[in-house]
C-alpha cells in the first residue's frame, strides 16, 4: 500500500519524501491504509531504482537537501496496476488474536476474561474517537467538502469498529450467562 499511496500522491504533484510523509500523516494513512510512515523513503528509493519515480530537483532547506520526486510514465502504468490489484483483492481481516483468546477463555477466571474484554472495548472506544477526530479535522480542512468516496470509507471504518464493539459486548454477555 505504501507504493500505491506514494505514487498516487506523486501523480497529483511532485514532492519530497518529507512532503509525502506529511501528507500521509495528515490523512492518518497509518490507521486506514496500513502504511508505516517511515517506509516512505525506502519505497521512494526502491521505486526510483525500478524507474517508477525520478528525482526532478534537489532543494536546499537550511543545511539539508531534499530530493523532489515525480512519477514517471512507467510509474503511472504501475500505479494503475496497483489500484486494480487493491480493488480486486479481498481485504477482510478477522480479529484472529481475539478469536484465539476467546477459544481458550475458560483457562482464565470469568473476572479475568471480563477485565481483558473491557480493556479491549476501551481500546475500541479510543479508536472510534481517534477516527472521528480525524474525520472532523479533515472536514474542517476541506471546508465541509469531503468527497463522497472518502465519506464512504470513513463510514465503513466506523461500522467495523462498531461491529467489533458489539461483538465484545456479546462476549461479555455470554460470560455473564455462564456464571
Amino acid at each position: 500500500m505504501t507504493r500505491l499511496l506514494v505514487l498516487g500522491i506523486l501523480e497529483v504533484q511532485p514532492m519530497s519524501g518529507y512532503d509525502i510523509q506529511q501528507a500521509l500523516q495528515l490523512t492518518d494513512a497509518e490507521r486506514w491504509g496500513g502504511v508505516l510512515i517511515g517506509s516512505i523513503y525506502h519505497a521512494l528509493k526502491k521505486m526510483e531504482q525500478e524507474g517508477y519515480v525520478a528525482v526532478t530537483s534537489i532543494e536546499q532547506t537550511g543545511h539539508r537537501q531534499k530530493a523532489v520526486y515525480a512519477i514517471t510514465d512507467a510509474g503511472k502504468i504501475y500505479l494503475q496496476t496497483l489500484i486494480k490489484d487493491a480493488l480486486k483483492t479481498s481485504s477482510v481481516i478477522y480479529p484472529s488474536t481475539l478469536y484465539s483468546g476467546l477459544s481458550f477463555y475458560n483457562k482464565l477466571s470469568a473476572e479475568e476474561c471480563r477485565t481483558a474484554l473491557k480493556q479491549q472495548r476501551s481500546v475500541l472506544i479510543d479508536e472510534y474517537n481517534a477516527v472521528k477526530q480525524g474525520l472532523e479535522a479533515k472536514d474542517e480542512a476541506m471546508q465541509h467538502n469531503i468527497p463522497p468516496m472518502v465519506m464512504l470509507i470513513m463510514d465503513n471504518m466506523f461500522s467495523i469498529i462498531k461491529q467489533q464493539q458489539d461483538f465484545i459486548d456479546k462476549a461479555l454477555a455470554l460470560l455473564d450467562t455462564e456464571n
